[in-house]
Parts: C-alpha cells; sequence; structure tokens
C-alpha cells in the first residue's frame, strides 16, 4: 500500500454513497466491495448502516460472509456504523432468526435500542480521541453497546449508553457521521488503516 490507502464499503445496502463520499475527502480510494475480489483487493472496509439482518443475508448469498470474517480475524481495519456496529458484534442481545454477525469486537449490541424510525435524532458526541467541537451523531433506529469485553475501547456514551467503541483494528459507532458533512470518523479510520500498512511494512 501507498501514502494513499484503497479503503471499501460493503455495497449491499445502506449508505454506500454518502460513505464513499466522506472516505473520498480523506485522500483514501474509495471503492465500493460487492465480490470477494474487490475485498482481496481493499486496505480497510467501513460496513455501513441499513438492515443487520438484510446485509447478514446478501452477505452470505454474495459469498462474502466468510472471506469478510477471515479478513477480520486476520487483522483489516474495519469500520462499521449503525447497523454495521450491530455486523462487528461478537454477540447480539436480540437477534434475528438466522442472523449472523462478521464479529470483531468483544461486545454485546441491542439492535434498535434507540426506538423507531420516527424516534430518530441528533446529538453532540464527544468522541475519544478526536479533537476540537463534538461529533455530530445521527441516530436512526440505532444500536447501543449494553457491555464490552478487557480489550474493548469506549470511545464515546450518549446518556448513559455506549455508542462508540474500539477494539485494534476494528471501529463502530451508533450514529450515521456520514450523513452530517463532518468526516472526522472517517479521517480516525483511515488513520487506522494507515497504521496497520506503516505496521506491517
Amino acid at each position: 500500500m501507498t501514502d494513499t490507502p484503497v479503503v471499501g464499503v460493503l455495497a449491499l445496502q445502506g449508505d454506500v454513497r454518502e460513505h464513499l463520499v466522506a472516505l473520498a475527502t480523506t485522500d483514501a480510494v474509495a471503492r465500493p466491495v460487492r465480490r470477494p475480489e474487490e475485498l482481496a483487493e481493499v486496505d480497510g472496509l467501513v460496513i455501513p448502516g441499513g438492515e443487520s439482518t438484510t446485509i447478514s443475508k446478501l452477505a452470505t448469498l454474495f459469498g462474502l460472509a466468510e472471506p469478510l470474517r477471515a479478513r477480520v480475524r486476520a487483522g483489516m481495519p474495519v469500520y462499521g456504523t449503525c447497523a454495521g456496529m450491530i455486523m462487528l458484534a461478537d454477540k447480539i442481545l436480540d437477534p434475528r432468526s438466522e442472523q449472523e454477525t462478521f464479529g470483531g469486537i468483544d461486545m454485546i449490541v441491542r439492535r434498535n435500542a434507540f426506538g423507531r424510525q420516527n424516534e430518530s435524532f441528533e446529538a453532540a458526541v464527544h468522541i475519544a480521541g478526536i479533537d476540537g467541537a463534538p461529533v455530530e451523531g445521527v441516530f436512526i433506529r440505532a444500536p447501543w453497546v449494553e457491555s464490552v469485553g478487557a480489550r474493548v475501547e469506549v470511545l464515546a456514551e450518549h446518556e448513559g449508553h455506549i455508542v462508540a467503541v474500539r477494539q485494534g483494528n476494528a471501529l463502530a459507532t451508533s450514529f450515521h457521521p456520514e450523513l452530517t458533512g463532518d468526516h472526522r470518523m472517517h479521517e480516525l479510520f483511515v488513520g487506522m488503516v494507515r497504521g496497520t500498512a506503516a505496521a506491517a511494512s
């Protein structure tokens, strides 16, 4: 990898275009990922919001589920937003039938914890490791983290609930940073991708 990392966005469902636009502002090459061969070409991956059960089923249908799990286990940097957070959880508190995750973060997540679609809201979120003003979080049928393991760093809470975490090369937020025009979460993630590449070289 050069100084310009290639960062994929899992393009099965959700805010794919918005994440691609946000990543492009960080001097990363942003690409949609729908097939295993596209996954093999990226240095890191964003898993966008959407519907976690649908993402799970489509990932299996497109042959991406097992290759993605393998790359996460191998240390590929990955960032999940909203439903993407659910997909990175090692355990879901209330999973739908046959729903599987990619794993990667030792946490238990509750789906739709902040309420239904019509209860969506925005809130200022102070993120550990991001200087300046709080990040504006857009919460849409958002999950929250019920509990974390010892290796997980809690980056942010909202009203007493964990909404941003990191474990090694895996990052997750309950909210949608791609919808606000504030790309500091994407910059944080791309910095993780660059750091991983530097350590491997």
